[in-house]
């Protein structure tokens, strides 16, 4: 390990991540799983960007947000995955004490970024199904660049706290972190003194940030669901119910698994689960997101079939 000594205590200068397994036919078989469902990703959500960008029949709000919902999952697996490769190939993965404190306030601001893009997609359905009548006026580009400012910067104070929290976090000794990558549990497991005034600011932040936007997105689906049950015609409430399942998929992943991770008691779950369950919301939730609003979605599946139909025969 290297280090330094400054009045006798050993300050880590690196750090080595365990990653998921020792077995070495685990690792490869994991590495081959991830690496595809990385790629998939990365050109699921590059897709979705692109045709949202470039079809006339999805420019609305609600898409919108979904670019930058793809943009979002994107760079949050990117900060993560290609670490997280190497940790099954090689038998010791180092990173830095600086790019260790990168990794997690990037992740984090991404990652609370997502939060707040779920919300402000709720609060849309809210305004089309609750309010048509106004939706063009309360939704309006400036109102929608307006919620993207707020998205980002949300997740950029989680994620300049974390940054810095890892650099006042005192560490004096163990640079083993049991993950696959630079987490805050784990890093605060390594600790030599009492961090309990740090865990609470960082706890605190994040807890009020998850609070927040849940309770956006529950109050507009409250509303939603009021208005829906007024509906007389059924094919009404069914045309609102499915403008909203996509979306309802991707709150229910997300939510559950960042929730089980940050805000429920660690004596409920060990470290193996923490992992599997970081896994899931790291690499396969993005993955999923482009695929859950491409087949649930009908205009995306149209402006699709418009854009291959046109490469098809061009």
């Amino acid at each position: 390990m290297d280090s330094l000594v400054d009045r006798n205590r050993t300050t880590v200068t690196e750090f080595i991540l365990l990653g998921l397994t020792q077995d070495p036919v685990l690792r490869v078989i994991l590495f081959i799983i991830i690496l595809c469902i990385y790629l998939v990703t990365v050109s699921g959500n590059l897709c979705t960007i692109l045709l949202i960008r470039f079809s006339s029949l999805v420019h609305h709000p609600m898409y919108f947000f979904l670019s930058h919902l793809a943009f979002v999952d994107i760079v949050l697996s990117s900060s993560i995955t290609p670490n997280m490769l190497v940790t099954f190939l090689v038998d010791k993965n180092t990173i830095s004490y600086h790019g260790c404190a990168f990794q997690l306030g990037f992740s984090a601001l991404f990652g609370t970024a997502e939060y707040f893009l779920l919300a402000a997609m709720a609060y849309d359905r809210f305004m089309a199904i609750c309010n048509p009548l106004l939706y063009s006026t309360k939704m309006s580009t400036r109102v929608c660049v307006q919620l993207i400012m707020v998205t980002y910067v949300g997740g950029l104070i989680n994620g300049c706290t974390l940054y810095l929290d890892v650099y006042v976090l005192p560490l004096c000794g163990p640079n083993r972190v049991n993950h696959f990558f630079c987490d805050f549990a784990p890093l605060v497991e390594l600790s030599c003194s009492d961090v309990s005034v740090i865990t609470v600011v960082a706890s605190s932040i994040v807890g009020s940030l998850i609070l927040f936007t849940g309770l956006v997105v529950v109050f507009s689906y409250m509303y939603i669901l009021i208005t829906i049950l007024k509906m007389r015609s059924t094919e009404g409430r069914h045309k609102a119910f499915s403008t909203c399942s996509s979306h309802l998929s991707a709150v229910t992943l997300y939510y559950g698994t960042t929730t089980f991770i940050y805000v429920m008691p660690k004596s409920m779950y060990s470290t193996d689960q923490n992992k599997v369950i970081s896994v899931f919301y790291v690499v396969v939730i993005p993955m999923l997101n482009p695929l859950i609003y491409t087949l649930r979605n009908k205009d995306i599946k149209e402006a699709l079939k418009r854009h291959m139909g046109r490469k098809i025969f061009s």
